[in-house]
């Protein structure tokens, strides 16, 4: 993966140029999202889909 100031910098650098600070943000704060759900994954902590449906059930 690569490092997290390198994909900060890359998606920064593909919004406009009037794009201001709430939406830096928030493309920064779905970039850091995506990157731990992405390694939750490698480490295998995700539950299946059947998993989910139950627990919203059992709410």
């Amino acid at each position: 993966m690569r490092a997290a100031k390198q994909e900060a910098l890359k998606t920064i650098d593909q919004l406009p140029d009037d794009a201001d600070m709430n939406e830096i943000m928030y493309r920064l704060y779905v970039l850091d999202k995506i990157r731990k759900g992405q390694e939750a994954a490698e480490q295998g902590k995700t539950v299946t889909s059947e998993q989910l449906k139950r627990e919203i059930e059992a709410w």
